[in-house]
């Protein structure tokens, strides 16, 4: 892949700042919870629920800010959306009850929206250009190895430090880091971009097909985001001891990264719709072996299979748009998507864990088979449709 040089330091830079944007925010506390727990004498979901609190609240005002992306680009709004992010983690690293600690949640969501993965990825379709696929691709490539850093690193400074000047050093690091990489790599709104968007605005976004493509991707997403946080619980529930429980799963982040790297790899000789469609039916596919089995066997393959699914599906939803939507419309259609994603990404977990302890995990598993049979559904008639747009366009 060859990018020029603006593109590799955008890449590079956008790399740095969405680790510590999701390490700080979103990831915080799966490792600091506990301590937030005890301390701040709150139930140990209640400071869990704080996650989904970010969530809905980016989904909430990722639609007012599609046209602002699409008017000013993405530099101004991820420069602000940084020191949003700091004063947000400031407030909870000072919290001392409930009310504080959601309050910060809130403020995290306004940041969240601003300079996450969807800013993020809009910043890279406008510096990239035609090579914007393959950029995208590196990112979110890089992307996959938030977790793995960012915990063992929060672990060992909550233990030297504690959580709450963990969380203080965090909040000066986006404060810090993340704000002038913004401002500074990115790219400034050119009369060139003003121009081809004033082009592109007299062609709206196509509505089926954004809603298809919407109905797709949540479905997807809230697969696999239902179950980010209880996939130990449900293969223990299926039958394994906690041990082979965690081994297994331990085989998803493996095969989460590979997806993001078989995608990157075959971006370039296939479209990002045989690729996504690919994904799409791998989920279903996925969930077979628990269905079938309760060994540790299967739950490897179902790890495997699962992971590759997601790793794909994660790039999928940030390069698809670019196939269907005029250029200068990614920004406003990537931003409206992000409500749906995003609440759906908030309800998955705890549904899928009131299932899990109610119904038990083959209900649980019959419910994502069935949600990620509709999701590959709605991706292969959206891809009908698109075919049949583009016909009709080259006909007249």
């Amino acid at each position: 892949m060859l990018l020029s040089s603006p593109t590799i330091r955008a890449v590079a830079a956008l790399s740095v700042t969405q680790l510590i944007g999701w390490g700080a925010t979103f990831l915080l506390p799966a490792v600091t919870g506990l301590a937030m727990a005890s301390e701040l004498v709150m139930a140990l979901p209640l400071v869990m629920a704080g996650p989904t609190v970010m969530l809905v609240v980016m989904a909430m005002v990722s639609w007012p800010l599609s046209s602002l992306f699409e008017h000013h680009g993405a530099r101004p709004i991820m420069a602000l959306g940084s020191p949003i992010g700091a004063m947000g983690l400031l407030v909870m690293g000072l919290a001392e009850g409930p009310l504080s600690y959601f309050l910060s949640w809130i403020i995290l969501g306004l940041a969240g929206s601003s300079m996450l993965t969807t800013p993020a990825q809009i910043a890279v379709t406008e510096i990239a250009g035609d090579k914007a696929r393959q950029a995208l691709g590196v990112l979110i490539l890089a992307g996959g190895l938030t977790s793995t850093i960012v915990w063992p690193l929060t672990g060992l400074l909550q233990a030297q430090l504690g959580w709450r000047t963990t969380t203080l050093l965090y909040a000066f690091l986006m404060l810090l880091v993340c704000t002038p990489l913004h401002w500074i790599t990115l790219a400034r709104r050119s009369r060139r971009a003003s121009a081809v968007q004033e082009a592109d605005e007299l062609a709206p976004i196509d509505r089926p097909r954004f809603i298809l493509l919407a109905l797709s991707f949540a479905a997807s997403g809230f697969v696999t985001w239902g179950f980010a946080l209880t996939i130990i619980i449900l293969l223990e529930a299926t039958g394994l001891d906690h041990a082979s429980a965690l081994a297994a799963a331990a085989f998803i982040g493996i095969a989460q990264w590979a997806g993001r790297l078989i995608d990157f790899v075959g971006g370039r000789r296939y479209s990002g719709f045989i690729i996504g469609l690919a994904s799409s039916a791998l989920f279903p596919l996925s969930f077979m072996p628990l269905l079938l089995t309760s060994n540790f066997a299967g739950a490897v393959l179902f790890a495997t299979l699962y992971g590759i699914a997601s790793g794909i599906s994660a790039v999928t939803r940030a390069t698809l748009p670019l196939q269907i939507f005029p250029a200068a419309a990614y920004a406003r259609a990537s931003a409206q998507l992000a409500v749906p994603l995003n609440l759906s990404y908030a309800a998955a977990p705890p549904a899928f864990a009131a299932i899990l302890t109610s119904a038990g995990p083959y209900t649980a598993l019959l419910l994502a088979l069935a949600i990620s049979i509709f999701a590959f559904g709605t991706l292969l008639s959206l891809l009908l449709l698109h075919r049949r747009v583009k016909r009709k366009l080259r006909q007249n």
